[in-house]
């Protein structure tokens, strides 16, 4: 019954490439991410405590 199995080409494996230098037009910091991020859990607190 081994002998029976089918084996797929090795060629591909079932991987995919993506283009690995990919540019966006829209960049930002971490460091500005991170300051954003604050900010909307400091408004969600004060919306939480006054709201």
């Amino acid at each position: 019954m081994a002998k029976d199995r089918i084996r797929m080409p090795a060629s591909v494996g079932g991987l995919i490439r993506y283009y690995e230098e990919y540019k966006s037009k829209i960049e930002f910091s971490p460091k500005y991410v991170m300051i954003a991020i604050g900010v909307v859990i400091l408004l969600e607190i004060i919306l939480h405590l006054y709201g």
